[in-house]
C-alpha cells in the first residue's frame, strides 16, 4: 500500500480499502527523541533534526506520515515576539510581543528568513527528498485568530472580542495577511497537506457566532491561499460549529474526541448511516464532505492508557465511521511509543492486515 497515495485519495473523497492511521497534529515525543538522537529543543530550529523527529513516529510506530513542527510559535516569533523553547518535554510558549494593539502588526519584510521559518521550509526538502512518494508530509500552522491571540495576549484577545470588536477583526485581518505570507513560503517546497491549527476559537473561549462572524471568513480566505490539500484543527468541543467548519471548504476536519463521530456526520448531512465497503465502516453521503480525522484522545487513552485501552477507543472509532484515524490533539511528550504502536496495530487488525 502507498501511504501517501492512500491518504490523499481519502482527503479527495475516493474510498479506500484500509483507514488512514496518521497526526495531523504534534507528534514529537520523548522516547522517540531517545531512540533518534533528536531532542526538543534542538529539534524545533535544526532542519535535520526536526525532519528526523518529524517521521520518527512512521520510522519506529508505522504512523503513516512525517509531520512537522512540534508547536505553535514559529510564526509569531517570526513576527518578532520571544519564545522560549522549552525543554525535551515541553512545547515552546510565547513569553513576550512587541505589539501593543492591532495598529502596531506589522509583517516584516523578511518574514519568510524570520526565525524558525528557514527552518521548517528546510526540513519539509529534506523530508521529500527522503520519502518521496512514500510517505505523505504534513506541515501544522497557526490560525490567524489563535495567531492573533499569540500577537496580543489570547485573554485580551477574548476580552476585547466584547468591549472592541472592530479592534479585533483589524488584528485577526493582519494575522491572516501573516498566515497567508507563510502558506506563500511554504508552497515553494511543496508540503503534501498543510494543517491548519486555531484552538483559540474552540467554542470552550468563544461563542459560535463569533465563530461564524469573525473567524470562519478568514479561514476561508486562508484555504483559498494554500494549493495542497488542507486541513482544519479545532480543539475541544467544536459540534456546534462542526457545520461551519465544514463550509469553509478544507478537506480534512480534525476533531477531539470530545466530538461524537456518528453526530458529527449526521450535522454535515451524512446521515449517520455506515456501511461496510472494502471491510471498513464508511459514510455513505456527498463526497464534497470533509473528512472527518481523529479522534482517539491524546489527553487521556494515548497518554495515560493501556495499549489495550488505546486498540479498543481506535475500534469505537472506526465502527462509528471514521474516515482517518489520528490523535485527538497533539501528543503529549511522554506519552508512550507502545500506545502509538497499539493504535496502527488496532487499525490492521480492524482491517485483517
Amino acid at each position: 500500500m502507498n501511504l501517501k497515495e492512500n491518504l490523499l485519495k481519502v482527503l479527495s473523497g475516493e474510498n479506500v480499502d484500509v483507514t488512514p492511521v496518521i497526526s495531523v497534529t504534534q507528534i514529537g515525543i520523548v522516547e522517540a527523541m531517545e531512540k533518534t538522537d533528536a531532542y526538543w529543543p534542538e529539534a524545533h530550529t535544526d532542519p535535520e533534526k526536526m525532519a528526523t523527529l518529524g517521521s520518527s513516529l512512521y520510522e519506529l510506530a508505522g504512523l503513516e506520515c512525517a509531520r512537522i513542527p512540534f508547536c505553535l510559535t514559529v510564526e509569531a516569533e517570526a513576527m518578532g515576539c520571544k519564545v522560549d523553547l522549552g525543554t525535551k518535554d515541553k512545547t515552546p510558549l510565547v513569553t513576550e510581543s512587541p505589539f501593543k494593539s492591532a495598529s502596531d502588526i506589522k509583517i516584516p519584510t523578511d518574514f519568510s528568513s524570520n526565525g524558525r521559518v528557514p527552518s521548517v521550509l528546510e526540513a519539509v526538502k529534506i523530508l521529500k527528498e527522503k520519502y518521496g512518494d512514500i510517505l505523505p508530509v504534513i506541515v501544522g500552522i497557526t490560525g490567524p485568530f489563535t495567531l492573533t491571540g499569540h500577537l496580543l495576549g489570547v485573554e485580551n484577545l477574548v476580552r476585547s472580542m466584547r468591549l472592541r470588536p472592530a479592534d479585533v477583526e483589524l488584528a485577526v485581518d493582519k494575522a491572516l495577511e501573516v498566515s497567508m505570507e507563510y502558506v506563500r513560503a511554504l508552497s515553494e517546497v511543496k508540503p503534501d497537506i498543510i494543517c491548519v491549527a486555531d484552538p483559540t476559537s474552540a467554542t470552550e473561549l468563544i461563542n459560535p457566532l463569533q465563530f461564524k462572524s469573525i473567524v470562519k471568513p478568514r479561514l476561508e480566505d486562508l484555504g483559498a491561499e494554500i494549493d495542497s490539500k488542507k486541513v482544519l484543527h479545532i480543539c475541544g468541543s467544536a459540534e456546534p460549529i462542526i457545520k461551519d467548519m465544514a463550509d469553509i471548504g478544507f478537506d480534512g476536519l480534525s476533531i477531539e474526541e470530545k466530538v461524537d463521530i456518528r453526530r458529527a456526520k449526521e450535522e454535515l448531512g451524512k446521515g449517520g448511516k455506515i456501511m461496510r465497503v472494502g471491510g471498513r465502516a464508511v459514510s455513505m453521503g456527498g463526497e464534497k464532505e470533509p473528512k472527518l480525522i481523529g479522534n482517539i484522545s491524546s489527553s487521556q487513552t494515548l497518554f495515560r492508557g493501556s495499549p489495550d485501552e488505546v486498540k479498543a477507543e481506535v475500534k469505537n472509532a472506526l465502527e462509528a465511521g471514521v474516515d482517518i484515524l489520528a490523535p485527538s490533539c497533539g501528543l503529549a511528550p511522554e506519552s508512550p511509543l507502545k500506545n502509538i504502536q497499539a493504535m496502527v496495530e488496532a487499525r490492521n487488525e480492524y482491517h485483517g492486515i
